[in-house]
């Protein structure tokens, strides 16, 4: 018998709480199937009829008959909804992970490849450590849709730049998730030399061939930082190669909607950027599936900039703000400073933070630290307010580096907010949106 899932708390009112469950009991199957992970309750809980199995935190076990609506939630929270999380066990010769520095909290060195959170939260996953138990247990589940790193699809050149001898499965593994209905958005890291140029158009000709259970396909590029001592030699795209990257896939992005009624394959903002191109109107993303992967960032900012910019009032009480980016985000930034700069008595600032934690490799401002931005604008007039991305902040108010918004307020002294996109950044600007106090 599983061990089950130890009960966090019963929703108020719920079945759950209605028959006894208490904080502490193990919830240990559901008409008799073992009970794993919060998937396994998802799935077995069903039915209108159910046999519960509860382990009591007094060492009772009760066996409880119940009846309920179908898809009625059962109301119970748990401690550990996955109790065991599946690690990565590839040696990528791309992994950021291995290119973190040291002395960082612990959190960021754990390399999850786990199906479950690929269903759950998104996550990328490569499927190496995925065998046909698991493939089975994802088509009985409909565990879908599931989020997957292909890479390359030719065997020999997965399993070296994986480091794993059963990456070479993965065309084996999404055709057997194809036949079983399950929908799929893929990732290709691209990194020169080694899956770009003809081994891409491999990848993407295979990948293609099972839409529409592979519905999109990401193409971004090789994240480098300064800390690749001892690995593998990569070097990141020029403009003209990115140029050229663009230009073929947006060709082949024509040949897809002509074929499949879909563009299919999108890349990375960063290529378009680097390339000096325009980005695709919001149509060409078919709904932005693969946001998260950097795919259509710059043109949900852009139309939301557009929707903002025409109704800017003509002046405003002097004011003086610094707005924090990268260097790749001042591409964006930089027409709207010009544009804000226009209003009387407003004068706005765009400081372009170079990423000396990480490298200067790293121009995304979603990878800004708290310290390269104090070491950076220390000193400097920074006028009433400075507004960070909100990219750069994990739950709201954490760097990377664990600098936090008061502590870099109280570095810079001056207020300091964090702003999601142009809304927001013309709210805090104008001063229609009142800093919130820090802790």
């Amino acid at each position: 018998m599983s061990e089950g899932l130890v009960v966090a708390k019963t929703q108020p009112g719920s079945i759950a709480a209605q028959i006894g469950v208490e904080p502490g009991d193990r919830l240990l199957a559901l008409n008799g199937n073992p009970v794993d992970d919060w998937l396994d309750y998802r799935f077995y809980s069903t039915d209108e009829q159910l046999t519960v199995t509860l382990g009591k935190k007094s060492g009772e076990r009760w066996l409880l008959d119940i009846e309920k609506d179908y898809d009625e939630d059962l109301g119970l929270v748990f401690a550990e909804p996955l109790a065991t999380l599946h690690r990565c066990q590839n040696r990528c010769l791309f992994c950021f992970v291995d290119q973190m520095p040291p002395g960082l909290r612990s959190s960021l060195y754990v390399k999850d490849d786990d199906y479950r959170l690929s269903f759950m939260e998104g996550n990328f996953v490569t499927l190496t450590n995925v065998g046909e138990r698991e493939l089975k247990r994802i088509a009985d589940q409909k565990l879908s849709p599931l989020y997957i790193s292909v890479h390359t699809t030719n065997p020999a050149l997965r399993r070296r730049m994986l480091g794993h001898p059963r990456a070479g499965n993965i065309m084996a593994q999404l055709r057997f998730l194809h036949d079983a209905g399950i929908e799929m958005h893929t990732q290709v890291v691209l990194c020169p030399g080694l899956n770009d140029g003809a081994e891409l158009q491999r990848t993407v000709r295979d990948l293609a061939g099972l839409w529409p259970a592979v519905r999109s396909l990401a193409v971004v590029p090789v994240g480098r930082t300064r800390f690749r001592e001892g690995l593998y030699p990569l070097r990141g795209f020029t403009p003209a190669e990115s140029r050229g990257l663009v230009e073929e896939i947006t060709r082949q992005q024509a040949q897809y909607v002509q074929e499949l009624g879909s563009a299919f394959i999108h890349l990375a903002d960063e290529f378009y950027l680097t390339a000096g191109q325009e980005v695709p109107p919001a149509a060409a993303y078919e709904g932005f599936p693969q946001l998260e992967n950097g795919v259509g960032l710059a043109r949900l900012f852009l139309d939301e900039w557009s929707a903002v910019r025409d109704k800017l009032p003509e002046g405003v009480p002097p004011r003086r703000v610094t707005v924090v980016t990268g260097r790749l985000g001042a591409q964006l930034l930089a027409p709207v400073a010009e544009h804000l700069n226009r209003i009387r008595g407003l004068h706005l600032d765009l400081a372009v933070v170079e990423n000396d934690f990480f490298g200067r490799t790293v121009t995304v401002a979603g990878l800004l630290t708290g310290t390269d931005i104090r070491k950076q604008l220390r000193g400097k007039m920074l006028g009433d307010l400075v507004v960070v991305p909100q990219s750069a902040l994990r739950n709201g108010h954490l760097f990377l580096d664990d600098t936090t918004l008061p502590e870099l307020q109280n570095a810079l002294r001056v207020p300091v907010v964090a702003a999601s996109g142009p809304e927001e950044l013309v709210h805090y600007a104008l001063g229609d949106q009142k800093e919130t106090p820090l802790p």
